[in-house]
C-alpha cells in the first residue's frame, strides 16, 4: 500500500473517532459503529478514543520519510 492510502485510512479512522465522540455526547450514534457501545459505555468511548489516536498515528507515520530518516541517524552516528 502507499502512502496515500495510508494516509486516507488515517484520515478516516481520525474523523469517524471524532464524530462519533461528538455525536455521543448529544446521545446520537452512527449505526454502523452501533456494535462499540454493546461492551459498556465507557469502552465504547475508549474505542473512539482509539480511533482518534490511532488515525493520527498512521497519519504520520505514512507521511514520514523513511529512507531521509535512516540517512539523518546514520549521519549523526558517524558524526
Amino acid at each position: 500500500m502507499n502512502k496515500v492510502t495510508f494516509t486516507t485510512i488515517g484520515f478516516v479512522f481520525f474523523i469517524l473517532g471524532i464524530l462519533s465522540i461528538v455525536l455521543s455526547l448529544i446521545g446520537v450514534k452512527f449505526s454502523f459503529l452501533a456494535f462499540i457501545d454493546k461492551p459498556g459505555a465507557l469502552f465504547g468511548f475508549l474505542i473512539r478514543l482509539l480511533m482518534v489516536f490511532g488515525g493520527v498515528i498512521i497519519i504520520a507515520l505514512a507521511q514520514t520519510n523513511w529512507s531521509q530518516e535512516g540517512e539523518e541517524d546514520i549521519g549523526a552516528v558517524n558524526s
